[in-house]
């Protein structure tokens, strides 16, 4: 069943927007993240990469292009997660944040 368009835009924008305000406030001064329109971008200094997720509401689901890993469309799960649709055991949250800790070794969650 597919989602209704309203709730995945509701879930898509609080997950992305909970992304910026964590980064912004662990890593504000290593990352530069800018949410325009439902597209966070998040460009690291020095020439590090950016990282792009937004939100796909035809296919209802989420995109992450990363510098490290690559691109990836993640599905929401009744478990609270969007999973990836390549491999539905990781999560979109898991992922950023085990890339974001191991470049800055800062803990962070999302």
């Amino acid at each position: 069943m597919t989602m209704d368009l309203s709730r995945f835009n509701t879930l898509a924008d609080d997950t992305i927007e909970a992304i910026a305000d964590t980064v912004d406030d662990l890593l504000g001064d290593k990352i530069d993240a800018d949410l325009q329109g439902g597209i966070l971008t998040m460009t690291i200094g020095g020439g590090g990469g950016q990282y792009v997720v937004n939100k796909n509401g035809p296919m209802r689901q989420v995109w992450l292009a990363s510098p490290v890993s690559g691109a990836w469309h993640f599905e929401w799960d009744d478990s609270g997660h969007w999973l990836s649709t390549r491999e539905p055991k990781l999560a979109l949250d898991a992922i950023l944040a085990q890339e974001l800790n191991d470049r800055f070794k800062v803990a962070i969650a999302f």
